[in-house]
């Protein structure tokens, strides 16, 4: 049976935005928007963290692609200042704030942001194994190139090779599963990750 969606549009169910430590005194179950944890029947949320391009579709109506009109309603209800989002795949914890209430696009907007804008760090990079690291490596030089290859063609129209990266997005760290799929509460993953739990921490799934 299809979620029902009304109360995440324009209305009385969105009550106030709580910050941090109404958060914490309060400690409410925030219930996720359908899209985020792809239960919505009519739009199945497509984002790549590398492209940073928003999209979807309705599961019934796979070949056609669907707006994502949705995109600023809120992550959650109640709705609050910010929330945390960590990944089984990665070392790092995104945070996305708005004081008015964060929303599905802010989650959306900050995810690219943080992948694309942030680079792996020198210590992070000496943690992986040989294997890992030449997957990554390979992806960095994969996009790269075809960045290069998309980019306007300079030099006469000749476009010279685009040397193998040094410097790794967080993005090249994902290799093929660059995919938005959902995200959802697990506290025992959350505890044992970060040693403890919070409402407002939620555990994201990627795939390829």
């Amino acid at each position: 049976m299809a979620a029902d969606l009304g109360k995440w549009g324009n209305g009385p169910h969105y009550g106030p935005v709580l910050s941090q430590t109404e958060l914490y005194l309060l400690r409410p179950e925030l219930e996720l928007h359908p899209i985020l944890t792809g239960s919505d029947g009519s739009f199945h949320l497509v984002m790549s963290l590398q492209t940073g391009v928003l999209g979807g579709f309705n599961a019934s109506a796979a070949a056609s692609d669907s707006e994502f009109v949705k995109k600023d309603e809120p992550a959650t209800i109640p709705r609050v200042e910010q929330l945390y989002i960590i990944s089984d795949l990665t070392p790092w914890c995104t945070t996305v704030r708005n004081e008015s209430g964060v929303t599905l696009e802010n989650i959306c907007r900050t995810l690219f942001q943080q992948y694309t804008q942030e680079y792996v760090t020198e210590a992070e990079i000496a943690a992986l194994s040989p294997r890992v690291h030449d997957h990554i490596q390979r992806t960095a030089a994969h996009r790269v190139n075809n960045q290069t290859y998309n980019a306007p063609p300079t030099w006469g129209g000749y476009t010279p090779a685009s040397p193998v990266p040094n410097r790794f997005q967080r993005v090249d760290w994902l290799r093929d599963r660059m995919f938005f799929e959902g995200v959802r509460k697990d506290p025992d993953y959350t505890r044992g990750r970060l040693g403890f739990d919070a409402p407002n921490i939620f555990v994201m799934t990627l795939t390829s």
